[in-house]
């Protein structure tokens, strides 16, 4: 049964609309707006044209509004102009295109006025994100959360060329082990990448690696217009050359012409009667017509595809395009950031009936009744419900978490403690927090959560290291009730899983509180996948541990360096290292209102938190937990031993290392009795809440606002000397010099570990208490320092 004519027509009117003002916009973007720079600021005119065709039988035929879209970064320019057709974007936001405030060059969640789902522009990402983002609304579905939502399909548009990115494999995989539904993929195949022509017989590739991992596959190869030429005596023939014909000679033929393709196909087929009949009886015009006629291009084909699927299974489609189709450069290998000359577009402005002066209009040069088309549109089933982006309830946090305190402890214990008592309780923050590592469960002291949570599957899977009676600490149970994900070994997966669950109250209208686990080394595996969760302003919680030199025994494969900076550095995500447990309490409760606080990112805003813990066990502080020292911890420094009104050395330390600083500070305080000990939870707060102080001062001239450090430092002579310590880059607290002007001397690891005892280690880098009490030494001005450890 063939798609009803009328439904076709409009169809048609409105994909050629889209094709149009996605391609006026680059133009406009690099051709009429000024650019005070004098650069071209590109837009891929010829990627988008090859996707239009399919996102619009998608956008304004096949969607629901429950469904999201990851769309293929270059084709941004077609989303914004459906968004515009559809009355969610704004002429301005297009006329400024890749320019400031306006649209953006890919569509991003947190940056663009129109209704992203999701970010795309490090490419892989975004595809990624729709197969976890429907794992993610299985959860919700299978804890009784959707209510009478339905289900909606979560879809990708790929180019050929980004299914070489790693991480979309490895997702695959993952989806596999999930028993993954409700996703989509279409695969835009032109065959041609930024730099050159896919290599042959990709989509044989790309067919058999979809159906090994359980997908369906359906192949868009041939448009209407090929398919009756097929039925016409010769056709088989014509069918044979085009599938033999190489990808590159395919691309240049597209771009020389029909004259082109007509000698092609002579020389390669001669004269065999019927298929010469059938080549002779077109024009070079309708030649070229039927020859670029590929399915991604063909309306009917693709609605025809996308509403044959009348199951949950996940589905590839592979669609071929050209890119480029219908613009001077479609199929030349060069076209990737190809634009149209001045010359050339109003050549195709005539061949529109666009008249100069209306080229935004929305039904400029379509024949079709303004007042019909505007009534399709508003019958769009994706538009019904005008923009899509849910909202969900703040989840309760406790004034404190509760844990079973020890002498001796370390973060990483502690922070299991911390699971394991809410999940003892009936709380609803309990009830949100959904758990997953990439197989470091156990190692990362999550044990005790999943024992008494569960983990969750689909369908339930008892324990059978339980049901035979074999003694085992962790019992794993799997259930559609489980609160635990666990995913294979791959830290990308890890950071995208992160994601879609930390969008889940903007997605599925629920929100869920997601706290991931991993080594802290093994943060730089998946950094690309935690700037794109961080970028799209997805809410979780990443306890990253064991960290640094530290983890002694394992050598420097194992032990984190750079990772305190990227805590820093990392728009979107508070990083914190407490050293007691009891801090780290404070922290996660802040952190799990932080991870639902509106407004947007930063200062004021709310974002995600990263918590750099440590397996080293060290004694713990007995004290009770006042508002005041709770607010300072979340701020990101307190002291631990205030310093005197004649005090010149300050010893400021973050972590695993207090030990040593408290120590050293024991020694030195036997002739430096006013010296200070500076507990820094957070580096990237302090740093974060001074650079804002200071802005704000520049911008506001005669403000006296102080940020926390600033306080905290104040009473301080500029003759004070601080010594900084971390078991990560000295670099990470070595500013904090510069807030009062004193000298520091920052330690801190610069090079590969390697394995050994903790003192063994401490000492190599400079960590140890002799080491801080030499840094001391270079920093007073004062008395000599008489007393120091005695080396072992």
């Amino acid at each position: 049964m063939g798609i009803d004519p009328a439904r076709l027509e409009m169809l048609t009117a409105l994909n050629r609309k889209v094709l149009w003002l996605s391609s006026w916009t680059i133009h406009h973007a690099n051709h009429v707006r000024p650019n005070a720079d004098g650069l071209k600021v590109g837009g891929h005119q010829a990627s988008s044209a090859s996707l239009a065709n399919i996102m619009s039988a998608l956008y304004f035929s096949v969607l629901r509004p429950q469904d999201r879209v990851a769309v293929k970064p270059h084709a941004s320019p077609v989303f914004h102009a459906i968004q515009y057709l559809f009355g969610h974007q704004t002429r301005d936001k297009l006329e400024n295109f890749r320019g400031y405030k306006g649209a953006q060059s890919y569509p991003s969640r947190t940056k663009d006025t129109d209704d992203v789902d999701f970010s795309t522009g490090s490419v892989g990402l975004g595809v990624a994100q729709t197969l976890f983002s429907s794992l993610v609304q299985d959860y919700v579905k299978a804890h009784g959360w959707m209510k009478d939502r339905p289900e909606g399909r979560m879809i990708a548009l790929v180019g050929d060329a980004e299914m070489d990115e790693g991480n979309i494999f490895e997702a695959l995989l993952e989806g596999w082990k999930q028993s993954l539904r409700n996703t989509w993929w279409v695969v835009d195949y032109n065959r041609q990448s930024l730099d050159a022509v896919v290599r042959e017989g990709l989509w044989a590739k790309f067919e058999s690696m979809f159906r090994n991992f359980g997908w369906d596959v359906v192949i868009v190869k041939y448009g209407k217009l090929m398919l009756e030429a097929f039925a016409e005596p010769g056709g088989e023939a014509l069918r044979r050359w085009i599938d033999n014909c190489p990808n590159q000679m395919y691309a240049a033929l597209c771009f020389q012409g029909g004259a082109a393709f007509r000698k092609h196909l002579q020389d390669d087929i001669g004269d065999q009667g019927p298929v010469s009949q059938l080549i002779d009886r077109r024009s070079d015009e309708e030649l070229l017509a039927l020859m670029s006629n590929l399915g991604g291009h063909d309306m009917a084909s693709m609605i025809e595809a996308f509403e044959a699927i009348d199951h949950d299974r996940p589905v590839c489609f592979i669609a071929y395009t050209i890119k480029g189709v219908g613009l001077p450069m479609q199929g030349h290998k060069d076209n990737h950031a190809g634009l149209m000359t001045v010359a050339q577009m109003e050549k195709w402005r005539a061949a529109q009936s666009i008249r100069p002066g209306h080229e935004w209009d929305k039904f400029e040069g379509l024949a079709q009744d303004p007042a019909k088309l505007e009534a399709f549109l508003a019958a769009a089933p994706f538009n019904a419900e005008g923009r899509r982006r849910l909202t969900a309830p703040e989840i309760e946090v406790p004034h404190e978490l509760a844990f079973k305190p020890s002498a001796q402890m370390s973060t990483q214990q502690g922070f299991g403690l911390i699971l394991n008592e809410l999940a003892r309780g009936d709380s609803a923050l309990a009830s949100r927090i959904v758990t997953t590592s990439p197989d470091v469960t156990v190692s990362t002291n999550l044990g005790a959560w999943v024992n008494r949570r569960g983990l969750f599957a689909k369908a339930e899977n008892h324990d059978l290291f339980r049901q035979e009676k074999i003694p085992s600490a962790f019992t794993w149970e799997f259930s559609p009730k489980g609160q635990h994900i666990e995913l294979g070994i791959a830290e990308m997966n890890l950071f995208i899983m992160l994601s879609a669950l930390g969008l889940s109250h903007s997605i599925n209208g629920e929100r869920l509180l997601p706290v991931g686990t991993l080594y802290d080394p093994f943060i730089e595996r998946g950094l690309d996948a935690l700037n794109y969760a961080c970028y799209q302003d997805a809410r979780f919680m990443v306890a990253a541990t064991p960290s640094g030199i530290t983890l002694a025994p394992e050598g420097g494969a194992h032990q984190s360096i750079a990772t305190p900076l990227i805590g820093m550095a990392q728009d979107g995500l508070a990083s914190f290292e407490p050293a007691f447990v009891d801090e780290l309490a404070a922290i996660m409760r802040w952190g799990f209102g932080h991870m639902q606080r509106e407004g947007g990112q930063g200062e004021e805003g709310g974002g995600s938190v990263y918590l750099r813990l440590s397996t080293r066990t060290i004694e713990q502080p007995q004290r009770p937990m006042s508002a005041v020292l709770g607010h300072e911890i979340t701020e990101g420094a307190y002291w631990l031993r205030k310093p005197g009104p004649n005090c010149d050395i300050v010893i400021a330390y973050t972590g695993a290392v207090a030990p040593e600083s408290i120590e050293a500070v024991g020694f030195i305080g036997e002739s430096h009795r006013d010296v200070g000990l500076l507990a820094i939870t957070s580096a990237d707060r302090l740093h974060a809440g001074w650079t804002a102080a200071r802005k704000l001062r520049r911008e506001r001239r005669g403000v006296q606002y102080l940020s926390h450090i600033e306080n905290l430092l104040a009473p301080l002579s500029r003759d004070c000397g601080i010594v900084t310590v971390i078991d990560g880059h000295p670099a990470a607290l070595g500013w904090l010099g510069s807030v009062r002007g004193n000298r520091v001397e920052a330690l801190g690891v610069e090079h590969f570990g390697q394995t050994g005892t903790i003192g063994d280690l401490y000492r190599h880098h400079g960590l140890d208490a002799n080491a801080i009490i030499d840094a001391a030494e270079a920093v007073t001005v004062g008395a000599p320092i008489r007393h120091r450890k005695m080396a072992v």
